[in-house]
């Protein structure tokens, strides 16, 4: 049997980190009939294949436009969400700006916050607006968050209305597919320059009838 002190000391964690594990019944103590908390072998058994949480857990700010044309906007977007930060006493330990559309989940910073977020290394994300973690799914990240004890902070949290919103979304899917178009009759052209370049090149070396 260990205390909670001795427990915390063979797992190598602080005794706060497992008073939290107790509280979110990822690790529930045992508990003596005088109400004290207490841990067994096979609670350390358990223990030893949790995952670590970090001491220092970071506050991120993730700011996010969809095209290059929009980069004045991204500065103006930072600078909101820097005044928001300092009149709510937020202390921002990293800043993310990325370029990219919110309906692309295979960006390379958004990436690396989800990454740092199931490590259990990010304590809170502050964001201007939701759409500018994601255009959908909104929900999905923010049940990962919750599972991984980090908080989203929307400085703006005010929605249009549903027409409005709508109408913002079916704008969003027509511009990815739209690029995805566009994308294709660009391949398209590669592929029959290919097969004419191709196709010449067999010409020129058949012999004379």
């Amino acid at each position: 049997m260990y205390t909670p002190a001795q427990f915390a000391k063979r797992i190598n964690v602080s005794v706060k980190t497992i008073q939290k594990w107790d509280r979110l019944g990822i690790l529930p103590a045992k508990r003596t009939i005088t109400n004290r908390r207490y841990y067994t072998d096979d609670d350390l058994a358990a223990a030893l294949r949790l995952p670590r949480v970090p001491k220092d857990r970071r506050t991120v700010a993730y700011c996010r436009v969809s095209r290059q044309a929009q980069k004045p906007d991204l500065a103006h977007q930072k600078r909101m969400l820097e005044q928001y930060c300092h009149h709510q006493h937020i202390h921002v330990d990293e800043w993310i700006t990325e370029i990219g559309g919110g309906m692309n989940f295979r960006r390379k910073h958004f990436l690396r916050l989800v990454d740092q977020i199931l490590a259990g290394e990010v304590e809170q994300v502050v964001l201007a607006h939701q759409d500018r973690l994601a255009r959908f799914a909104y929900s999905l990240l923010v049940h990962l968050c919750q599972t991984h004890q980090c908080k989203l902070v929307v400085m703006n949290t005010e929605n249009g209305s549903p027409e409005q919103e709508l109408v913002q979304d079916l704008i969003t899917i027509t511009h990815c597919f739209s690029s995805r178009v566009y994308g294709l009759r660009n391949y398209r052209k590669a592929l029959d320059k290919a097969l004419k370049n191709d196709q010449s090149a067999q010409d020129q070396v058949k012999p004379n009838a």
